[in-house]
């Protein structure tokens, strides 16, 4: 965590079997301007053991907003952008903005089952599961990053608490609750992208950004557009609360590639 800088407080929010250290490179990348915080959800990291809810991994992120003043932007990837939605519908006074990428399919049907199944047998081998997803994180990602995604430990257990929970949430109910700004943010080849426009459709100010060549951690790879991303949208709230009384409802698409 990063403290006593003046911008706006930011908190990161992890993918599954991962912890807050996959951050560290966008943190590292983004400086000292803001505060910062990236906590382990239950189940994962420091918190390997616990059982995962959808409700303990909210106030694992409420948590962290009010150890940085009660209010933030909410950055999460994959389990952590789901996490992020669910905790801007239910807690809409504490977050200033939302992140949320790639973690725009509605969590049922096919993809449900396949992700729950997927989810089983990964519990049932840990040990091999998480030597697999460390190989295919060094295989997409770059040292740094592969590093980041590995070093706080592996959690592969904590899968079939992971996708019930996911499965049994309404994400576009929780966009519809929050009032705020939310930037949907999917690589062009994430599979996790099938339902983009009903998630933009729900959110009352939504922007949709696909970023091309990009799969569903591949993204990763790009710190330098992963920090932009959060800085345009630190910028985007900062204003909008100097200068506005409300927040327009609007929803808009565009693309982003390297620059």
């Amino acid at each position: 965590m990063k403290a006593n800088a003046p911008g706006l407080p930011v908190v990161f929010v992890h993918g599954m079997r991962v912890s807050g250290t996959m951050w560290q490179p966008v943190i590292d990348t983004l400086g000292t301007r803001h505060p910062i915080a990236a906590p382990d959800l239950p189940g994962h990291g420091s918190r390997r053991g616990e059982p995962f809810t959808l409700a303990g991994a909210v106030a694992a992120v409420t948590d962290a907003i009010d150890a940085l003043g009660g209010r933030a932007l909410v950055v999460g990837l994959s389990l952590g952008g789901y996490v992020a939605v669910e905790t801007a519908g239910s807690h809409p006074d504490r977050v200033l903005g939302l992140v949320a990428m790639g973690c725009t399919a509605t969590p049922r049907g096919l993809l449900g089952a396949v992700y729950r199944g997927a989810a089983r047998a990964a519990a049932r081998y840990p040990q091999e599961a998480n030597r697999l997803s460390a190989f295919g994180f060094r295989r997409t990602l770059p040292g740094p990053q592969a590093h980041a995604m590995i070093s706080g430990g592996l959690t592969c257990g904590a899968m079939p608490d992971v996708a019930r929970a996911v499965s049994a949430m309404d994400p576009l109910a929780a966009l519809a609750a929050y009032p705020g700004p939310v930037w949907l943010v999917n690589g062009e080849r994430d599979h996790f992208r099938r339902d983009e426009r009903r998630f933009l459709r729900a959110c009352r100010d939504g922007r949709l950004i696909v970023r091309p060549r990009c799969g569903h951690i591949s993204g990763l790879a790009d710190t330098e557009a992963l920090a932009r991303q959060v800085r345009d949208a630190a910028a985007v709230v900062t204003v909008g609360r100097a200068g506005a009384t409300s927040i327009p409802t609007h929803h808009t698409a565009s693309t982003e590639g390297p620059r």
